[in-house]
């Protein structure tokens, strides 16, 4: 991560979210625990009022597709994503912590600081991202297909299936032509 990060928010765009796990470390590695990353990425949606336009969890890593959210900063609504699915202390920690860690051997921080964010702007970017977003399951090896990764938004724009997070709640923003 570049250390003199500049962000540029407050433009009405949408953003392409990018973070990863601490030393790229597969800590999402099993169903249960990228699940729970859902279910923070929706108690965040809800919580920020921001529109998700697309996402996938990866064993290592997150990418996301956003809308700037209608209360607080994107960087605010990722620091909930984070300590909600990851261990804030080693004596106080919420349900889905203590599912999150219940089979873990990990004693290192969960999450890498700080995230990458590239403003997307037209149509073409955002489609581009999208389908970066969903191949990328299957240029990993992790599926065969798109489909086949329950843990992206691939589902919903191919069979209109509703998974544990939202999508294209638009109470706001209205996509770049």
């Amino acid at each position: 991560m570049p250390r003199k990060l500049r962000r540029y928010q407050d433009t009405g765009q949408l953003h392409f979210i990018t973070f990863s796990c601490y030393q790229r470390r597969p800590f999402l590695r099993t169903a249960r625990k990228r699940d729970i990353f859902l279910r923070a990425l929706e108690q965040a949606r809800r919580r920020f009022g921001f529109v998700v336009v697309g996402y996938v969890v990866m064993p290592e890593h997150v990418h996301l597709l956003v809308s700037e959210p209608d209360q607080g900063s994107l960087a605010t609504a990722i620091q909930l994503m984070k300590q909600t699915s990851s261990r804030i202390s080693h004596r106080r920690r919420s349900s889905l912590q203590q599912e999150l860690f219940a089979d873990s051997e990990v004693r290192s921080p969960f999450w890498q600081t700080r995230y990458y964010d590239f403003n997307v702007g037209t149509a073409k970017k955002r489609i581009e991202k999208l389908k970066y977003i969903h191949r990328n399951p299957v240029t990993r090896g992790l599926c065969g297909k798109p489909e086949d990764w329950r843990w992206s938004s691939y589902r919903w724009y191919r069979q209109e299936e509703r998974g544990m997070v939202l999508l294209n709640q638009w109470p706001k923003i209205k996509l770049a032509a």
